[in-house]
């Protein structure tokens, strides 16, 4: 059945239901931007897929309000054990395992089905008003200066004309609203480089390793325990020309081949696809009203964990820059977003691919960069949105991702400065300054502003409101500054402007290009 409704105008229209389009969706919705999300598939998307998601985006899913239901889904990459068929080779680890810190919370990869992110995303959409309609796909659009006009058709042919401000294209590799807003994709699908990929239950396996035969005639194969299931993904690499049957009969048949073990045996596959090796990425992410994002932006080979995590922050920058601008910021903002996000998205692509070929040599021992691959160390420095004036550089610049601290608050108890930086706003970091002081000079009414003292130096700023005790340092060691020092973190936890004493004058300016009002 299709969910077409009415009203055909909305301000964004989302095709693509995938990870990205439901992050983008729910940062829209919770702005109270009227928005719809369109599906072609009849329902969510079955299997694990990208099932990998890295630090920087726990912290997104995290000021989306979806953390808990996450790491209650999530585990751990657990380490491998190897064989030479039943004989046991040794153990390796693809990641490390590393403590938090006060500035990362989330210091280490997670394993979750992407299923479960796409359903716990799909929950929080819904509670916050909004309903993916699946069953649904764009088959023509058109754009013109003032908006786009979209032609949906549901699974029972009928066709609804849409109206929106703006068309964001989540909807994959094989993008209708890419070919359709004639946006070329450019790079290479490698048909030799095939795996089989499946979720599956397995006897004679325990839960606590990913069993791996790396070196097994006819390619590697590995089973990887899903957390909060009774299922493993499961991994073979296949030759060139190699056929196989995507059934549970197909897979024991191949698995009692490589390994020569008759007690594991697979049953039950929930899913099973082949996937062939793509790296490609679009000449353009936007086009006039039209943006694209996730994997109708850029495909990854599967090295390293990054592409879901990349689309899910594709989505984390577009979302508020959209939700400024239909409020009344400077369209201009909306340039930014291929600014930002196609250079990453091009280093992310030439990581991912090298650690692809040292996946290939070294038939799943290789060990994954962390702090590479963990996207914490991305940033937007080089932006027109990245401001730094100060005479002294510290250890963070304008453009980095804006870190985490332990903090106190008036009356002792502890709290995270994630919890002031949290939701769909702007912060402005006021070191040492009455924080109504800089709410009379430098902001506008309703700015969101939070005065940052130290202990030891600051005096308690005479009629400030909104406080954060520096206790321990953590927040003027991370960020490096003194007192008198303004930062503002962007809403999607970026720093956007560093000032120090001589330059606050900039602090309006600077928000008068990301607001949503007029400053």
């Amino acid at each position: 059945m299709s969910s077409l409704r009415r009203p055909t105008e909305c301000e964004v229209l989302i095709a693509g239901a995938g990870p990205t389009g439901l992050a983008l969706a729910c940062d829209l919705a919770r702005r109270g931007v009227s928005c719809r999300i369109v599906d072609k598939l009849p329902g969510l998307r079955p299997g694990s897929r990208g099932k990998g998601l890295q630090p920087r985006t726990l912290e997104i899913l995290e000021d989306l309000g979806v953390i808990g239901e996450i790491l209650a889904h999530s585990g751990p990459y657990l380490p491998f054990r190897g064989y030479d068929g039943d004989r046991a080779i040794g153990g390796w680890s693809w990641f490390d395992q590393v403590r938090p810190r006060p500035d990362t919370p989330y210091p280490s990869l997670r394993m979750v089905p992407q299923y479960a992110t796409e359903r716990i995303l799909c929950d929080r959409l819904e509670a916050l008003g909004v309903r993916v309609e699946h069953g649904v796909e764009i088959v023509d659009l058109r754009q013109d200066p003032d908006g786009v006009s979209v032609v949906l058709r549901a699974d029972s042919g009928a066709e609804e004309s849409v109206r929106c401000a703006y068309l964001v294209g989540a909807d994959g590799a094989h993008s209708r609203v890419r070919a359709a807003a004639g946006v070329g994709f450019r790079g290479e699908t490698d048909g030799d480089r095939r795996v089989l990929v499946g979720d599956i239950a397995v006897e004679g396996l325990d839960r606590e390793h990913t069993h791996a035969w790396p070196d097994a005639a006819g390619g590697p194969v590995a089973f990887f325990p899903l957390p909060g299931t009774e299922e493993f993904c499961f991994f073979a690499g296949l030759a060139p020309g190699e056929d196989v049957t995507l059934t549970a009969r197909g897979v024991a048949g191949l698995v009692a081949a490589r390994t020569g073990r008759a007690d594991i045996r697979p049953h039950s596959p929930s899913w099973l696809s082949v996937y062939t090796f793509n790296v490609r990425m679009a000449e353009r992410f936007r086009t006039g009203r039209v943006f694209l994002a996730g994997d109708a932006a850029h495909v990854h080979p599967p090295a390293g964990g990054q592409g879901v995590n990349t689309g899910i922050q594709d989505a984390f920058n577009l979302g508020w820059k959209l939700g400024a601008v239909l409020r009344g910021a400077p369209e201009g903002l909306l340039d930014s977003y291929e600014e930002e996000r196609l250079p990453v998205a091009a280093r992310v692509l030439e990581l991912s691919s090298r650690l692809q070929t040292a996946a290939a040599r070294e038939n799943l021992r290789f060990r994954q960069p962390g702090r590479e691959t963990h996207q914490l160390q991305l940033h937007y420095r080089d932006s027109a949105l990245s401001w730094d004036r100060r005479t002294a550089a510290g250890p963070l610049r304008a453009g980095d991702r804006a870190p985490d601290a332990v903090c106190r608050d008036p009356y002792g108890a502890r709290v995270r400065l994630f919890d002031a930086l949290r939701g769909p706003q702007a912060t402005v970091l006021a070191f040492g300054l009455d924080d109504t002081g800089v709410r009379q000079e430098l902001l506008p009414p309703g700015a969101a502003v939070r005065t940052v003292i130290h202990p030891e130096v600051d005096a308690w700023p005479a009629g400030a409101r909104a406080v954060l005790v520096d206790a321990d340092s953590s927040v003027h060691t991370a960020y490096g500054v003194a007192k008198g020092d303004v930062a503002v973190i962007r809403p999607d936890g970026y720093i956007g402007l560093l000032a120090d004493r001589r330059n606050l004058s900039d602090v309006r300016p600077y928000l008068a290009r990301i607001s949503p009002v007029p400053v």
